[in-house]
């Protein structure tokens, strides 16, 4: 975090795909920085406690800084010039976020200080004050097409996670007590985890164009070699796993005893399946679907090279053209996206087990 005071701040280019000029900060802010990086390890020696407030802090100062100097660099700039954040911001935030994730570690009872930064940082957002950084001036030129490709992403990444679970649920409910056919079903799931995402993408194009030229109402519907139907393929096949696996240990690590008792009240063998190990095996079995749906986020996106479209189009486009700013279009908010579906289920996976624990 204290290099990046000291590096590149801001990046001018005349046009969006031009050379530019790299801008550093003024002297002032520099030293202003620089003591907001110091602050965490200082205070972090004298009260572990309070890391979160000089983190924050630098948190804060970077975004508003980014704002601020995107704006200063464009003055008397043509409107197609772009000022996009230099290799400085990218390490300062990176710096004060781990200090700030460390700081909600440090404090388990407490591990929203950790996010107090982004409210403001929201606000500096909607607030327009960073309406000068590149991406965002390139968020407001595609306008609705980028809206539709955020759009398409998400229905990739449910439909896909859907399609998993409806799958793999039932499949590791029968694997669980059974040897041989939980070693079958997780070697195949643990053997299309091996390929690569793009090898797999083309694998699927040569048979479902020969399916769909075989049968006219599958062509009709929309299932060919590219677009849609091969990406979601690709892509239930890639969630299987962790729904699979975590489901199947989930249900073998349900205590024998809790079953027995179950029994032993008279309960049927559905009432036992519905009533004691479905509830126990859920906090375990929700964490594998957590993990399928992060990583379907990173696999949606490799998906727009066969024509499936979402936030990847943006970053194949870009790295086509030289162009960073649209590959950040894409990229930043695929990897918010992600976070987002992660705290999201992480939470989710914490209420039950604490609501479970209660019941106990």
């Amino acid at each position: 975090m204290l290099a990046g005071a000291w590096l590149p701040w801001v990046l001018l280019r005349p046009n969006r795909l031009a050379p530019g000029e790299y801008l550093r900060l003024p002297p002032a802010w520099v030293a202003l920085a620089a003591a907001l990086a110091l602050l965490p390890a200082v205070v972090g020696h004298w009260r572990r406690g309070l890391v979160w407030l000089p983190a924050t802090l630098a948190l804060l100062l970077g975004v508003w800084l980014l704002g601020g100097r995107t704006a200063a660099a464009l003055t008397d700039q043509a409107d197609f010039a772009r000022a996009s954040a230099a290799s400085g911001v990218w390490l300062y935030l990176l710096g004060a976020g781990v200090a700030a994730y460390a700081a909600g570690l440090a404090l388990p009872e407490r591990r929203w200080v950790a996010w107090l930064w982004l409210p403001p940082a929201l606000a500096l957002l909607l607030g327009g004050h960073l309406a000068d950084w590149s991406v965002l001036v390139e968020g407001r030129n595609e306008g609705p097409r980028w809206v539709q490709e955020l759009g398409q992403h998400l229905r990739l990444v449910g439909s896909a996670l859907g399609l998993s679970v409806l799958i793999g649920v039932p499949l590791a409910v029968w694997a669980a007590g059974r040897a041989r056919v939980a070693d079958a079903v997780l070697g195949v799931a643990n053997a299309v985890q091996t390929l690569p995402s793009l090898a797999l993408l083309g694998l699927l194009i040569a048979p479902l164009s020969a399916l769909a030229n075989a049968v006219p109402a599958l062509r009709e519907a929309g299932i060919s070699g590219i677009g849609v139907a091969p990406a979601l393929t690709a892509m239930t096949l890639y969630a299987l796993l962790p729904v699979l696996r975590n489901g199947v240990v989930a249900l073998r690590g349900v205590p024998a005893g809790v079953i027995d008792a179950a029994r032993g009240m008279g309960m049927t063998a559905p009432q036992r399946f519905w009533r004691v190990q479905v509830p126990l095996a859920l906090p375990v079995w929700l964490g594998g679907v957590r993990q399928a749906a992060v990583l379907l986020v990173g696999v949606a996106a490799v998906a727009a090279l066969i024509g499936a479209g979402g936030l990847g189009t943006y970053i194949f486009k870009g790295l086509q053209s030289a162009a960073s700013d649209l590959i950040l279009l894409g990229a930043v908010p695929a990897a918010l996206l992600a976070v987002v579906v992660d705290g999201a289920l992480r939470a989710l996976e914490g209420w039950l087990g604490r609501r479970l624990g209660r019941a106990a």
